[in-house]
């Protein structure tokens, strides 16, 4: 059973910074994609970054050159490094893995498919 657990959320002024993390526990990274997805109130969910097994990342257009993907296996961890926030970072974030790692760019994107996700962490960042 694939269990993904995020923490890091939290409250910030704009410019600021936040690293968000998904431990995750019951497959191996090889053929997995992980991605970071985010959801405000009222919008669709929408795709930020996600990282395959052998490193390849993607992100949102509004996002890059702001928040990094990174993975450390040894730690069984996922992380979404978000620097220089604005308002508009505002959401819920949730961690999502799906084993279709060739599908990885098409499910970030596409915002939903994953096959597993995590409870969510709430981002904010003020004025």
């Amino acid at each position: 059973q694939v269990q993904l657990v995020e923490s890091g959320g939290g409250s910030v002024q704009s410019g600021g910074s936040l690293r968000l993390s998904c431990v995750h526990a019951g497959y191996t990274a090889d053929n997995y994609c992980v991605g970071w997805l985010r959801q405000a109130p009222g919008e669709e969910r929408e795709g930020v970054a996600a990282i395959k097994g052998d490193g390849y990342t993607t992100y949102a257009d509004d996002v890059k050159g702001r928040f990094t993907i990174s993975r450390d296996e040894a730690k069984n961890t996922v992380y979404l490094q978000m620097n220089n926030l604005q308002p508009e970072d505002t959401a819920t974030y949730y961690c999502a893995a799906d084993s279709r790692g060739d599908m990885c760019t098409l499910l970030l994107h596409a915002g939903v498919g994953f096959h597993y996700w995590g409870q969510g962490t709430q981002v904010t960042v003020s004025p």
